[in-house]
């Protein structure tokens, strides 16, 4: 009875253990999902899951808060008014400054459109103003150095993600 008494406490002991492996195990498997594609098409729910997926992939290093910037279609009916009021959200927070620690995203279904909102949003942000925030342009290859030159001088770790 005894020998029974302790096997069953070891038994007990040990099982807490062998679920945190086991936890651990399907963390590593989500971890290793392959990344989101680019979506073909325009739909706004399929660009926000891959925008989203792109900015979970790029959470390295940050201990704050996301910031994350997204434009409909260009051929949305309420694309230039959705435009100018992102465009103004966007620089009021750029101008307001955000902290070390956080992170910026902007992103959607055109490239050229995101990079003039970005270029406009850091137009009036003082240089060296965000040491530590983490910037992210999920675009194409040939807007990445027009944002790059606009929004380095504010100090932010730029990051390029191509859409693919």
């Amino acid at each position: 009875m005894k020998t029974s008494s302790r096997l069953l406490l070891i038994a007990c002991l040990a099982l807490p253990f062998v679920a945190a492996c086991q936890k651990e195990e399907k963390k590593e498997v989500a971890a290793e999902a392959a990344p989101l594609p680019a979506p073909k098409t325009n739909d706004e729910n399929a660009w926000n899951a891959y925008l989203t997926d792109v900015v979970k992939r790029n959470l390295d290093g940050i201990s704050g808060s996301t910031y994350v910037y997204v434009l409909p279609a260009p051929d949305s009916p309420t694309f230039q008014r959705d435009y100018d009021l992102m465009l103004e959200k966007a620089q009021v927070d750029m101008s307001r400054g955000i902290l070390e620690g956080n992170l910026v995203a902007f992103g959607s279904p055109s490239s050229a459109k995101t990079a003039d909102l970005a270029v406009a949003s850091f137009a009036k942000v003082d240089p060296a103003t965000m040491k530590g925030v983490k910037f992210i342009f999920i675009g194409d290859a040939v807007d990445n150095e027009r944002v790059k030159a606009a929004v380095t001088p504010a100090g932010v770790n730029y990051v390029f993600a191509e859409v693919k």
